[in-house]
């Protein structure tokens, strides 16, 4: 009999680059305005979504963040780690184009350490480059596509019976003889109800599962200051110019037409998980307004009537008026709202199809959102979009000064800038189409994955537009900075203590940039030079371009775990436990789910699974 507590799948998170830790790189500015750190150690929340419902289906799935481990201890060692683990397939999520490096030197690591092992890759950014990926020869499978929970529950079906793999949806894999294979891109569900994502069950029975916490932490500092997460849909339907996962890119890559969309009863199922383990803020994905007017406000009418303590965080793709602010102020207890301009111009906006609305229309939605009382908004600028010239960059710190002065230094308003970096994404209209000015300085992955490893940020740009070379990008994003730094404590929006940091990590980053070169020196030079000011480069690296601490939500009662919650994780764990063993013992096997049907386990007692509409 097979043991039933052997893992079936492992995944894995990837840092940035594998080896960050023997570099010494200026990384600048990229990920000031993200939760995580510059090695984005933030996994994919559809990696819980996937190990979840494989799960469900009687598969062992464990979810292993070596980024944040890697981070979170420097002597922890990612190898030695990865050999302690047995799994028949480990899968790593290559889905945004920074983990280039780390995802790759992570195949060939789990190749060298576990020979007979497959190695799955899955994630956008996998999906754009399925065919050179899996002409590695440490990359044996990629799933294609934004929901892949199926088609992998198809593959370790295979795996485990010797089935077909042609038969496995949206699957990218080799045959014996190297010959590459792309089944079809066929698994594309209309919504998102038949699985949970985020799955903070998962998530948390995991943790007593696997008795690991560290290896499922998002990121750095979440124990810290925790938030969470609901998500609206997968797929978009905004055209912004340089969003991998706008309309257009999610038709070329994962073959949807139109966005998958998460009910409005489902979102609040999702929040009342939430709302049993934590007070923290809840971040929805997407403006709740994607999808009609109609679906906004029958969600705001379901959560009105759940009357939570937590905070909710609302992102805003267009303006917003009254009566949506109306909605969100009767429905939470606390909410902010994150809106990204992108510029000031409002011609850019247009072309770029971000926010393409007047000037006027932006404030007035600044001031419906204050006026009903917003705790919190978050505007965010870029510097490297199309069209946009150093003189039209600089010229978004005197629309911030415009629009501090209009409401008053409003505490509540907080301004952020940050470099178009490191790459453009594959499947934007800015990677894709040559009009919109920009030149590929890296095309392919392994181009990518190469770039990562040079010493200093302006070489790891992927990207030059007609208006900006990337010298002039790193040196309008720093001036930017500085300049948005002053304008805060001039106007109160910063304490002197947080200005200051923001000016010393800037000032050495300056100096990391003089000592380094831009472009001047081959990049064997720039890493000595970056290996001799290894200390400082940390700073540059973190905190340049906005105090860390204006980005961060106080949560409210910290992590907690409610006894209901408890006897339920552990209800499932048991029926979960159960269905392996019966079903490694012959008594069932897993079923291939059809439309309005239930499956019956055989065991006394236990509830019924719910089976995925495979009409989706």
């Amino acid at each position: 009999m097979r043991n039933p507590f052997r893992l079936d799948l492992v995944l894995l998170h990837a840092p940035s680059v594998f080896d960050f830790r023997e570099r010494a790189m200026l990384q600048g500015p990229v990920a000031d305005v993200i939760p995580s750190t510059d090695e984005f150690e933030m996994y994919p929340v559809g990696l819980t979504s996937l190990a979840a419902y494989l799960e469900r289906n009687s598969y062992n799935v464990r979810i292993v963040n070596l980024a944040y481990r890697m981070v979170h201890k420097r002597n922890f060692d990612p190898e030695r780690h990865v050999r302690r683990l047995r799994a028949k397939v480990f899968g790593i999520d290559l889905h945004w184009l920074p983990h280039a490096n780390g995802a790759l030197a992570l195949a060939e690591t789990i190749k060298r350490v576990h020979p007979d092992a497959k190695v799955l890759m899955g994630g956008l950014s996998s999906t754009y480059y399925h065919e050179e990926l899996v002409d590695y020869p440490f990359v044996d499978f990629v799933l294609r596509g934004d929901s892949t929970e199926e088609p992998c529950r198809q593959l370790l079906h295979a795996l485990r019976t010797g089935g077909a793999l042609d038969a496995v949806e949206n699957l990218t894999w080799k045959r014996t003889d190297g010959a590459v294979v792309v089944n079809p891109l066929s698994f594309v569900p209309d919504n998102l109800d038949y699985i949970d994502v985020p799955d903070y069950r998962y998530v948390i029975r995991s943790v007593f599962k696997y008795r690991s916490l560290a290896d499922v932490v998002p990121y750095l500092e979440w124990l810290k200051y925790p938030s969470t997460m609901i998500l609206n849909a997968r797929g978009c339907e905004l055209e912004c110019a340089v969003c991998g996962g706008s309309a257009s890119a999610y038709k070329l890559m994962c073959n949807r037409g139109r966005p998958a969309f998460r009910s409005a009863e489902k979102l609040i199922q999702d929040i009342r998980t939430i709302h049993s383990f934590t007070g923290a803020p809840i971040f929805m994905v997407h403006d709740p307004r994607m999808g009609g007017e109609d679906r906004a406000r029958h969600f705001f009418d379901l959560l009105r009537q759940e009357r939570l303590r937590n905070e909710f965080v609302f992102e805003l793709f267009f303006p917003a008026d009254d009566a949506f602010f109306d909605s969100v102020r009767t429905s939470t207890p606390a909410w902010s709202i994150e809106m990204t301009l992108e510029t000031q111009d409002e011609t850019l906006r247009r072309s770029n199809h971000k926010f393409d609305c007047s000037n006027e229309s932006v404030e007035q939605t600044l001031a419906s959102a204050l006026s009903h009382g917003c705790r919190k908004i978050d505007l965010f600028f870029m510097v490297g979009i199309p069209g946009q010239t150093a003189e039209s960059a600089m010229q978004i710190i005197d629309y911030c000064d415009h629009l501090i002065q209009r409401f008053g230094a409003d505490p509540r308003l907080h301004f952020f800038i940050a470099p178009l970096g490191p790459f453009l994404d594959p499947a934007s209209r800015a990677f894709e189409d040559p009009a919109l000015g920009y030149r590929h300085v890296h095309t392919t992955l392994e181009e990518h994955r190469q770039a990562l490893l040079h010493s200093s940020w302006r070489d790891v740009l992927s990207y030059e537009s007609d208006a900006m070379n990337r010298d002039e990008i790193v040196e309008t994003s720093y001036a930017l900075a500085d300049q948005l730094n002053q304008l805060k404590f001039r106007n109160g929006l910063i304490n002197k203590t947080a200005h200051d940091l923001v000016a010393h990590h800037l000032a050495i980053a300056h100096e990391a940039i003089a000592v380094m070169g831009l472009s001047s020196q081959p990049d064997e030079a720039r890493q000595a030079a970056a290996l001799a000011t290894q200390r400082e480069l940390a700073a540059a690296n973190s905190g340049s371009m906005n105090d860390e601490n204006e980005l961060k939500w106080q949560p409210s009662g910290g992590i907690r775990i409610s006894v209901t919650l408890l006897r339920g994780l552990a209800w499932g764990a048991l029926h979960e436990f159960v269905q392996t063993a019966r079903r490694i013992a012959g008594q069932y096997d897993v079923a291939v789910y059809t439309p309005g049907k239930t499956y019956q386990p055989p065991i006394a007692g236990l509830r019924p699974l719910p089976m995925v509409d495979r009409t989706l």
